[in-house]
């Protein structure tokens, strides 16, 4: 069955650039007034997956695998927005199907609202894709590379934006220079501009800070949330989960190819229903005074005891009058709020554990 029409005439690549970025007002990276609007006619959900599967092998020679079982997910227009599972989860193979490069077995995928079969070139256009692989030619220079990449997605010479995009990810002054002569951290910042060349809507990046510097990841950081804010829709894999707590707005986790939660960060963190206090008190002791045992505590050495509690039930306030009672000196205290790693072990433990 042949693929509907597309939007544009597929035998030239910049009419199709030019009726895509002119219907749906797709933002480029760096406006010159510092601002960026998308149109109202634009969809509501950047990415959409309906039952969405993918299995490998199964021909005679490999055992079949189930990479993604029916994956159905919505990633709201302009959210910034982190995927998040165990190595070997369906991560990367969820980003290959929407990039085009892996083809799925069952179910459907839209990107800015174009399917990826029936509009397979509109889709690719709406998408940047930053892969965990450094796949750089060492013999470019970063806007020889931009040049290149801007030409095969057909953006008109008039149109290209490569200084823009150097300075915007902090390569201006390594413009020139062979990338072969670029940091790891620079090269990680020359894959962020390459794709963005063609001003796509959406933008995904497959582990962008593995095995970079913390000072690096910070600058990653900074050019991540600018470009957010400029209304690109960010999709972002990770392992540090520190990074999707702080950037992301929206988490979904999956586990052996399946979707096993999918909310705000606030609400995910909220869902685990636990708090930790820590309290140094001014004198040793040998156990835990009885005034204190219905929160069953740890003591820590001789001095140091650790709470443990819901605060939907619990008040940290009965907690330190509790120790007042027991007639105890509050030296030091700390408190620990539920972090994402918590609710990553717990969830992934529960798959398994199903």
């Amino acid at each position: 069955m042949p693929p509907k029409s597309l939007p544009c005439d597929l035998r030239d690549d910049t009419d199709c650039y030019n009726t895509i970025n002119t219907r749906n007002k797709v933002l480029k990276l760096m406006p010159d007034d510092a601002t960026s609007t998308i149109d109202h006619d634009a969809p509501d959900f950047a990415v959409e997956t309906e039952g969405l599967s993918k299995i490998y092998g199964g021909n005679g020679r490999a055992p079949a695998k189930e990479a993604l079982k029916d994956i159905s997910l919505s990633i709201p227009r302009g959210s910034f927005f982190a995927l998040l599972g165990p190595n070997g989860a369906g991560k990367s193979t969820l980003i290959n199907i929407l990039a085009g490069l892996v083809m799925k077995t069952a179910g459907q995928a839209r990107i800015w609202g174009f399917d990826i079969v029936d509009d397979m070139r509109a889709s690719r256009r709406a998408i940047g894709v930053v892969p965990q692989e450094l796949n750089l030619d060492p013999f470019f220079t970063p806007r020889e590379m931009l040049e290149l990449q801007s030409g095969l997605y057909g953006v008109p010479k008039s149109q290209r934006r490569v200084d823009d995009i150097l300075e915007s990810v902090g390569l201006r002054d390594q413009a020139d220079l062979y990338s072969r002569r670029l940091s790891g951290g620079m090269r990680r910042r020359l894959l962020v501009a390459k794709a963005m060349v063609h001003s796509p809507p959406i933008l995904v990046l497959d582990e962008p800070t593995a095995g970079v510097d913390i000072e690096l990841r910070h600058q990653l950081w900074q050019s991540l949330r600018a470009m957010n804010e400029a209304g690109i829709t960010i999709l972002l894999t990770t392992h540090y989960l520190e990074e999707a707590e702080s950037l992301c707005d929206q988490i979904a986790i999956i586990n052996h190819g399946k979707l096993i939660a999918r909310d705000s960060t606030r609400n995910l963190l909220n869902h685990l229903d636990s708090k930790q206090m820590s309290i140094t008190v001014d004198r040793d002791l040998s156990a835990i005074p009885a005034e204190l045992e219905s929160f069953k505590p740890k003591l820590i050495g001789e001095r140091q005891i650790i709470f443990k509690y819901p605060p939907s039930r619990i008040d940290s306030g009965e907690i330190l009058n509790a120790v007042g009672v027991a007639d105890l000196k509050i030296i030091d205290v700390s408190t620990r709020e539920t972090e994402l790693e918590d609710i990553f072990l717990r969830l992934t433990r529960e798959a398994v554990a199903e």
